[in-house]
């Protein structure tokens, strides 16, 4: 089962002569089928390459004018998988794009620090860019229904949303391969890249963002507890967050004195991925974490949500010193949207704080009952 990706229309008009189209996202996020989807709706003439086979990299090695326009002959499109393979790859582009008339270009790629950093500077106004995420709640509507996604619920919560994991069969499968994803594919481009060379200290590291998910993380303590300075904790965060595995949220404050304005929350862009590290599979009435497995749950859907419609929304986390707090404030457009994350039944009001320094924000508190109408 094939489920269509909300991004696919949009990365379809955006295919054009002189352009390079870039997708890029966690390894086994589906971008190689959605690459042959958009290559096969194609009305032209096509190319889909391997960007891991030795014979394509050797033959556009020679950067040169001739050798592109005798490969690309006739050619309308070219598409590129894992490109960050290629070496000069940003080069290879600008060539292709600039002298050969008529030719669009998809090049798609694992890992944003490999491939977004090595087409950059070459592709400065010649490329536009998409990440693609795990499946998104909206991406599964277009199969199940809404009962039966609110049926899948718990599902989800513990095993993630990447495409292979939905549409598995059994939990002995999904624990399987998301113990491989995390064991042999996430990690694999942090850990090829020079002076990462002890795994295991990234793995601990890992770990103990993923039992503070939902909280405020200090560098300090981490090193101190990894047996690392504070530099090299952010250091890893930072690769780690290039290669979609954990994301930053920061503080939100402008107004007040008292409001906490340089700590961080991190999250997991699959819940899956979080309890695989955690191997911790356990049903939702046995854990004691559920209400960070939801927020994680929520906030990674409602980030998909924005990449997905090419929203640009800043998300923040919002506390003062004496406990007042909320889980998510988005500004987009000078306008502020508050959010309370709660699995049970809680309704709690927006703190007086807040509402008085920042007049006319909206508030809303999500549950399981009403998550579906924000992402």
């Amino acid at each position: 089962m094939v489920i269509k990706r909300l991004l696919q229309e949009k990365i379809s008009k955006r295919i054009t002569p002189g352009k390079v189209v870039i997708i890029y996202g966690a390894r086994r996020v589906g971008k190689t089928v959605l690459l042959r989807e958009l290559v096969n709706l194609f009305e032209g003439k096509t190319l889909l390459l391997n960007g891991e086979d030795y014979d394509v990299q050797s033959m556009l090695a020679n950067r040169s004018v001739a050798n592109y326009r005798h490969l690309f002959n006739g050619v309308e499109l070219v598409a590129i998988d894992e490109a960050q393979n290629i070496p000069n790859i940003g080069s290879v582009l600008k060539l292709m794009v600039d002298e050969i008339d008529e030719l669009s270009v998809i090049a798609s790629g694992s890992s944003s620090f490999d491939l977004l950093n090595k087409t950059g500077e070459p592709l400065v106004g010649r490329s536009v860019k998409f990440q693609l995420t795990p499946l998104s709640c909206k991406e599964i509507l277009s199969v199940e229904t809404p009962f039966e996604m609110s049926q899948n619920l718990e599902q989800r919560m513990l095993y993630g949303m990447y495409p292979e994991v939905v549409t598995m069969s059994s939990n002995d499968m999904r624990i399987e391969y998301l113990r491989e994803i995390v064991d042999s594919y996430l990690l694999k481009d942090i850990l090829a890249v020079d002076g990462i060379k002890n795994a295991s200290k990234m793995q601990n590291l890992l770990r103990l963002i993923a039992l503070q998910v939902g909280s405020e993380v200090s560098y300090d303590e981490l090193g101190t507890q990894l047996g690392m300075s504070k530099n090299t904790v952010e250091r890893y965060l930072d690769l780690l967050s290039k290669v979609f595995v954990v994301y930053r949220v920061g503080a939100f404050a402008r107004n007040i004195r008292k409001e906490v304005c340089k700590a961080g929350k991190w999250y997991f862009y699959d819940n899956g991925v979080r309890n695989a590290i955690l191997n911790n599979f356990s049903p939702l009435a046995v854990r004691n974490d559920v209400g960070h497995l939801w927020e994680n749950y929520f906030l990674s859907e409602r980030r998909k949500y924005i990449h997905n419609n090419l929203k640009y929304i800043e998300q923040y986390f919002w506390r003062t010193y004496d406990k007042q707090e909320l889980d998510l404030v988005e500004e987009c457009d000078g306008n502020l949207l508050a959010m309370e994350i709660k699995w049970g039944k809680k309704t709690p009001k927006l703190p007086n704080v807040f509402a008085n320094a920042y007049q006319g924000a909206e508030f809303q508190v999500i549950n399981k009952d009403n998550y579906l109408d924000w992402v």
